[in-house]
């Protein structure tokens, strides 16, 4: 029982951390359990991706793909309190505008945003939304050509199943890398201990069940390259990452999640 406490303790601690739900009120956890948030970060994109996918859902039903498209973008930028925006906007900012692992730092603790961060953001959404509105399309497509039947459905898993992989893909970084700061210089004052690999193989487990849920309905696999992209992506960035900073910071995590979020759907303009 301690044990089973201990992991409620540390889920509950990432739904916190990572979404702005009033989950304190369930129960006070302590500390240590939000430097294992990351463990529990694909458990949260269940939260995080599912508004997604559920917005997108209703409002479909009443608007236009690109208006209930916007609205689902919408709707997790407000449950997660624009967290992982933030942390693309610093890292923009940091490795655009440092020159020294000091200075890149030092920009990326800056509450301010500099051009970097603004082009970031503005380039990021153009093609997040494009992208994001293919999907139905595409799932269209192939359903008047005889594929498959519901292509909103579909669309609503694929925004899911994107959300977690993408979470599980960039949470490798804690694996790999150093924190680049000590804790006291920290944003979140707190530095996440780096999680167990046979727990990372359970993650990635929990994390596949929605493709799992994708693939029964298509009733074929999605092409590989879906799930391995963004783990490539997440490589590129460790090697990046070490090469500009000698490791990450929590804003390299959340612009982390976003790139390969974003290379998911690029790669399935590309393949499908």
């Amino acid at each position: 029982m301690p044990r089973l406490q201990n992991t409620f303790d540390r889920l509950l601690a990432a739904f916190t951390f990572f979404t702005r739900l009033p989950w304190w009120k369930i129960r006070q956890v302590d500390g240590e359990c939000f430097r294992h948030a990351v463990d529990y970060w694909p458990f949260a994109g269940w939260i995080t991706g599912g508004t997604m996918a559920l917005t997108f859902a209703i409002a479909v039903q009443v608007l236009s793909v690109p208006y209930a498209i916007l609205l689902a973008i919408i709707a997790r930028i407000l449950l997660t309190g624009a967290l992982h925006e933030d942390g693309l906007a610093d890292f923009f900012d940091g490795m655009g505008g440092g020159t020294s692992r000091d200075r890149i730092l030092q920009i990326m603790k800056d509450s301010h945003i500099g051009t970097y961060g603004v082009l970031g953001l503005i380039m990021y959404f153009l093609f997040f939304y494009n992208a994001m509105q293919e999907l139905p399309v595409i799932y269209l497509r192939q359903s008047v050509q005889g594929g498959f039947s519901n292509p909103i459905l579909l669309t609503s898993t694929m925004i899911l199943t994107a959300d977690i992989w993408a979470k599980s893909c960039a949470s490798l970084l804690i694996l790999y890398l150093p924190y680049a700061r000590q804790e006291e210089e920290s944003k979140a004052h707190v530095i996440y201990t780096p999680m167990q690999k046979g727990w990372h193989a359970l993650r990635i487990l929990v994390a596949m069940l929605p493709c799992a849920a994708l693939w029964l309905y298509m009733g074929t696999m999605p092409h590989p390259f879906l799930f391995i992209i963004p783990v490539l992506v997440v490589g590129i960035l460790i090697l990046y990452m070490y090469h500009r900073i000698q490791g990450y910071t929590g804003d390299c995590c959340g612009a982390t999640f976003l790139f390969c979020e974003a290379s998911i759907y690029l790669c399935f303009l590309l393949v499908e």
